[in-house]
């Protein structure tokens, strides 16, 4: 890889495997006017400047980056661009109708297509493979929740072609990991290397006439006018895209909550290894405790497996060293060698994590404010390798004025209530974040369903 400045390559693995000069791009220099200022150079900003600029190359379009383009989440995720939405569809549906919420359902699986159809149109190799996800029940209280959320589906008029139950052998053809006694599987995800997707994405735009300006760190956005430690940039239209870094904002400290996901990626492993193990699709994988872990296979055959732990930092702060928990990724560790028995002395890579933005109501949205010019996408839980793109796209029409089938999906114009302050906000996340560790504990003993679970997920969206 061509690097210049360690620090950027030493993020993650996708990081360190992408072919890209890390060399920052120019920063803002002084005071500037756009039509559409981007606050924000990870996947939602840069989707919202590839398809404003498609639409309207005459429109002056700068993207503001307090570091390089893919320096946070975008960069550094499990790979996972799937049809996966925070919020149910019942949420969903509270806000609209069914029909609305079938609509946004309908709109996620259509994303992951989309995603692959540009990079391919762009000539970006994320290394893109639809295998789709499979979950693993691998206790009775687990296969009990993979059989509700079937039947759950089925409510909605959702088919196999959507989700699919599959019995132990059927799992076991996909991938067999330990104690399995069945799964669900939808082919709604594709498996991909997001820095070469989100690295790709800011050289596209660069080339459709939109500036980035890198080491531009933004204090505040204002109605018409953002202001950053290099200058202020006047704008009519100003879109907020900073999701796990939105609580470093001017008045922005509770829209959002930063918590951590950590992720570990093993050396390239042997074809016998994965003969043992199956992915051979590249399918994405995860199963059904509570406390979520998802993992790839990538393009080079390392196992890439990640999950939430890392508690929630006070005041949400956003720190270097809080990418790094060792204990978290010791306990990832553990956790893999016991989904997987043949990966047991295996080594690890790469370790590293990062922060994603949470609502208070754990629902994504979408929206422009008219009156203040002001647009915002985000909230995506994790979720945002997809989602991302469905922001791009809505956040287009939004700002030219379209009245269409994206601009009426119901997480369009939500606002989601402010976080409690502190230290309640502190208290309450990790109080839940340890009760989902607990709940997973407590069905490994008694082998049913949690209590523990039971009542604390209502808080926890």
């Amino acid at each position: 890889m061509v690097g210049v400045d360690p620090h950027y390559e030493r993020l993650s693995l996708w990081h360190d495997t992408v072919e890209t000069d890390w060399t920052p791009r120019a920063p803002l220099d002084g005071d500037a006017e756009a039509d559409v200022a981007i606050v924000g150079a990870g996947l939602t900003g840069l989707w919202a400047a590839h398809y404003l600029a498609a639409a309207d190359p005459e429109l002056r379009i700068v993207v503001l980056e307090a570091e390089t383009a893919g320096f946070g989440a975008s960069g550094r995720n499990g790979g996972w661009c799937s049809a996966l939405f925070p919020a149910s569809l019942d949420t969903l549906a509270g806000y609209a109708d069914r029909a609305a919420a079938l609509a946004q359902h309908r709109a996620m699986r259509e994303t992951v297509d989309e995603v692959a159809r540009v990079a391919a149109a762009e000539g970006i190799d994320a290394q893109v493979a639809k295998g789709g996800t499979i979950t693993l029940a691998r206790s009775r209280a687990q296969w009990a929740r993979a059989r509700a959320e079937v039947a759950e589906a089925r409510t909605w008029d959702r088919g196999d072609d959507d989700l699919r139950l599959l019995d132990q052998e059927e799992a076991q053809e996909i991938l067999r990991g330990s104690r399995t006694r069945g799964a669900t599987y939808t082919p709604d995800c594709a498996a991909l290397h997001p820095a070469r997707l989100v690295r790709g994405l800011a050289d596209a735009v660069e080339r459709r006439g939109v500036t980035i300006h890198e080491r531009t760190r933004v204090s505040s956005i204002e109605p018409r006018r953002v202001r950053t430690d290099q200058g202020v940039v006047a704008a009519r239209t100003i879109l907020r895209a900073t999701e796990g870094y939105t609580s470093s904002l001017r008045g922005e400290r509770r829209t959002m909550v930063p918590v951590y996901s950590l992720i570990i990626a093993t050396q390239p492993l042997a074809p016998e290894v994965w003969d043992e193990i199956g992915l051979a699709r590249r399918e994405t994988f995860t199963d059904h405790r509570h406390l979520i872990v998802y993992g790839q296979r990538t393009a080079d055959d390392r196992l890439v497996f990640g999950g939430r732990g890392a508690p929630y930092h006070l005041g949400s702060r956003i720190r270097p060293e809080h990418d790094r928990d060792e204990k978290v990724f010791a306990s990832l560790y553990s956790t893999l060698v016991d989904l997987f028995p043949v990966l047991a002395g295996a080594r690890v890579s790469h370790a590293w994590g990062g922060a994603l933005g949470i609502p208070r109501d754990w629902c994504a949205s979408v929206g422009l404010n008219r009156s203040t010019g002001i647009g915002w996408a985000g909230g995506y839980v994790g979720d945002g390798v997809s989602t991302t793109n469905l922001a791009g796209r809505t956040l287009r029409d939004l700002v030219l004025g379209r009245d269409t089938e994206l601009t009426r999906l119901p997480w369009v114009g939500h606002l989601s209530p402010l976080w409690e302050p502190e230290p309640l906000r502190w208290l309450g996340i990790n109080a839940g974040l340890r009760a989902m560790t607990l709940a997973d504990a407590e069905e490994r003993v008694t082998r049913l369903p949690s209590l523990v679970a039971r009542a604390v997920s209502p808080l926890l969206g």
